[in-house]
């Protein structure tokens, strides 16, 4: 199937489940700007030369991370049950996801660890940061379907990893493309927040909130490539 194929079927996904994508992922969402918002307010009021951070900063990064695994195994397991053809409850959904949580966050460690590795250590070296910085995006292309292979097809963390790997290994120009639509909407993301910036806190974040919902997008887009690309066991 072609790409643009693969865009205009998650586009129409995206589209006829609208109101179900926005039930279950805006609440988490919010969650999840909320406590962005208040650790960048905090670290805003800190001395840059000897940032105070606490045990109320590291509670709030990991409850960060654990609503953000919880988004994607929500989302995903949504995601595989209306393409099998069922139509789940959005509170079964979200029950349903909390077993993955712990092998998504060992997961998410392990290859955000990864991909972050040729871009941090190259970075020290000057002009080679470039050429680390096109290594982790590669890395970030081949280890895109982690997320899948844990909630999909209930593997453990280091095979999820090895097995999006390999996947990855034939689909990897297309999961590039994909992938480079988070730059738009990142910019258009950054535009948005800026011309609020001194909005009031609820206003930031309902805005912040819509606009993460709509980059969810690309998160469908991945979905449908993985489930036209994925060979039958």
């Amino acid at each position: 199937m072609s790409l643009s194929a693969i865009l205009s079927e998650a586009f129409y996904f995206f589209r006829n489940h609208l109101l179900q994508l926005a039930a279950l992922a805006l609440p988490i969402l919010l969650v999840q700007v909320g406590i962005q918002l208040w650790l960048g307010a905090e670290f805003a009021a800190m001395d840059p030369k000897a940032p105070q951070i606490g045990a109320p900063h590291v509670l709030a990064a990991l409850l960060l991370f654990l609503v953000f695994s919880l988004l994607i195994a929500s989302l995903t397991l949504f995601m595989e049950l209306r393409t099998e053809g069922y139509q789940p409850s959005i509170l079964s959904v979200l029950k349903d996801s909390l077993p993955f949580l712990p092998w998504l966050m060992v997961a998410g460690i392990f290859s955000g660890m990864a991909i972050a590795a040729p871009v941090v250590i190259l970075s020290t070296l000057g002009p080679l940061g470039v050429i680390g910085l096109g290594v982790s995006l590669y890395l970030f292309a081949r280890l895109s379907y982690v997320n899948f292979m844990v909630v999909v097809e209930r593997l453990s963390p280091l095979q999820a990893i090895k097995a999006s790997f390999v996947f990855s290994q034939h689909v990897t120009g297309r999961t590039l493309l994909v992938l480079l639509l988070y730059f738009p909407l990142v910019l258009l993301g950054s535009v948005i927040s800026a011309s609020v910036e001194h909005a009031p806190v609820i206003l930031r974040l309902v805005v912040e909130s819509i606009t993460g919902f709509i980059s969810l997008y690309v998160n469908v887009a991945l979905f449908r490539l993985y489930r036209v690309s994925r060979q039958p066991a």
